[in-house]
């Protein structure tokens, strides 16, 4: 599932807050964004419909959580850019950002090491 920027933010501050009301959501994103409670419901309210929300409806006020965890979600963006930008090829991916910025011997060192313990 591809996530837009802006779900991204929201994402970003319900990781960050561990869940919380739309209130305290909204003030967090304020300075942030600009939303406004109703833009901050929205975006949760379509949210919850994809999947990416969870809402606790028993308390009041209600909760609102990330229903993915950060890493799942930077592993589905990880792997739709590296299938949609470079057919899957890791090494293409990493060859073209080594090419277009030079690493220190100790980077490159440390990704030798890598590379011999995966076995590669």
């Amino acid at each position: 599932m591809k996530l837009s920027e802006r779900e991204w933010t929201v994402l970003d501050a319900l990781w960050e807050s561990g869940g919380t009301a739309l209130g305290e959501l909204t003030q967090a994103l304020q300075t942030q964004t600009g939303w406004n409670r109703n833009t901050v419901f929205t975006y949760l309210t379509r949210m919850e419909a994809k999947g990416l929300v969870s809402i606790d409806t028993d308390g009041h006020p209600r909760r609102y959580r990330a229903a993915l965890s950060q890493e799942d979600c930077r592993a589905q963006a990880r792997d739709s850019f590296l299938q949609n930008v470079y057919h899957g090829s890791t090494g293409d991916l990493v060859a073209a950002f080594l090419r277009e910025k030079p690493i220190s011997a100790q980077e490159k060192e440390r990704l030798r090491r890598l590379l011999d313990e995966m076995e590669v």
